[in-house]
């Protein structure tokens, strides 16, 4: 389940991003997509492609396993001030998308790639 109301568009100095075209509510549900969970080994062949960039981690972690989320998943841009945030279902290999608070019209979604939508520890990329 993808909102109607997101695109994906070209962002500012990232390539591409997902934004609104109206404006949304704190705490709604704007996406919930399958993912595609990879074992360990499967995951140490995706990084060495391009999808590396796109995979998400997956499971506990000691499993290191990682999935690729489908739906608009992997195009949301990272922010340590994120106005989304993510959640992980593992039984169902789901993930959802929910806005952390009002978001505007035509404003870009974030989600913060550390997991939680304010947490500023350094990520593996210049992100500034």
């Amino acid at each position: 389940m993808i909102l109607p109301i997101l695109v994906v568009a070209p962002s500012d100095k990232r390539g591409r991003g997902v934004f609104t075209t109206v404006a949304i509510a704190a705490n709604t549900v704007i996406e919930i997509s399958p993912v595609l969970v990879l074992s360990t080994k499967d995951r140490k062949q995706v990084e060495k492609t391009v999808l590396f960039d796109y995979i998400f981690e997956w499971g506990p972690v000691k499993e290191k396993k990682a999935c690729i989320a489908l739906g608009y998943l992997s195009l949301y841009n990272h922010a340590y001030d994120a106005n989304c945030d993510y959640e992980m279902d593992f039984d169902t290999e789901l993930m959802t998308i929910k806005t952390v608070r009002d978001i505007q019209k035509g404003e870009e979604l974030f989600i913060n790639y550390n997991a939680v939508a304010d947490d500023a520890t350094p990520i593996w990329f210049d992100a500034t």
